[in-house]
């Protein structure tokens, strides 16, 4: 056999055998991770988020003096169970598809009579001494659903149009990096650091990726919420800063709730 032809083998032979250990290593980092992850969920500090969040839906606030207990949030006045599988939609009061947060911050306003400005004053919680009372609230709602199927409808045409904009958005790239959703949510197989990122563009990854949100974050010691898990993709996209409640972040939400559709909900959960 020619030398060439001998070091073409060798070489072969050796990346194999520096890929087979690579690939165990990085199966086996996952499945640690999942471990991990389980292991806190029996304890998940975001049952404290959930149980605040009871006590401001049922509390009298505002220049009104009212609680949210008659905030319709799709499924009939005060009810929670299972209405968190149906959004976003349609609603007819507010002539405009909302998801939850959005629908929560116009109950506040409609019903309790704080200004808009009042109600998004504090979105979200840094962990600290900064609580936010939008996070405690869909703790507890979220919370409410789960195991309840994702029933996400696209019947009403704003419903269709929202999705079909939040379609766009998500392949959409653009910015000093040329980044997208699609950039880190369009393959299998990829990760950042110690994550790993799920294929939005497949059933399995959107359903197993909406469902588990919102959720405690241990890096960060708080509650997340799905309208922060946008507004920080944003950010780290470089894009402009994503206005909370904003028609995009709705689309975007609408495009990935309508695909985790049949999955049972699965949150408030835990991630790194």
């Amino acid at each position: 056999m020619p030398n060439f032809a001998r070091r073409g083998s060798s070489l072969v032979a050796l990346l194999t055998v520096v890929a087979i250990p690579s690939v165990l290593a990085q199966g086996t980092t996952v499945d640690e991770i999942a471990k991990y992850r389980a292991a806190l969920q029996d304890g998940n500090p975001a049952e404290l988020w959930e149980a605040r969040g009871e006590e401001l839906w049922k509390q009298k606030r505002g220049p009104r003096q009212t609680s949210l207990e008659q905030c319709d949030l799709g499924l009939g006045a005060g009810v929670v169970k299972g209405a968190y599988a149906r959004l976003p939609r349609y609603f007819a009061d507010a002539d405009r598809v909302m998801d939850l947060e959005t629908r929560l911050v116009w109950c506040m306003v409609a019903q309790q009579g704080y200004t808009e400005a009042d109600a998004k004053k504090s979105p979200f919680g840094n962990g600290n001494a900064k609580k936010s009372d939008i996070e405690a609230l869909v703790a507890y709602i979220t919370s409410e659903s789960r195991g309840v199927p994702m029933n996400v409808s696209l019947a009403h045409p704003k419903e269709a149009a929202m999705y079909r904009i939040g379609e766009k958005m998500f392949y959409f790239r653009g910015g000093p990096h040329d980044f997208g959703c699609v950039t880190c949510h369009g393959e299998d197989g990829k990760r950042i650091r110690l994550q790993d990122l799920p294929n939005l563009t497949k059933l399995e990854g959107a359903q197993k990726a909406y469902t588990t949100w919102p959720a405690y974050r241990v890096s960060q010691g708080e509650l997340r919420t799905f309208q922060w898990r946008l507004y920080d993709c944003f950010r780290q996209q470089r894009f402009p800063e994503l206005l909370y409640g904003s028609d995009a972040s709705i689309a975007l939400t609408m495009f990935l709730a309508r695909n985790a559709n049949g999955a049972a909900f699965d949150a408030p959960a835990i991630k790194r």
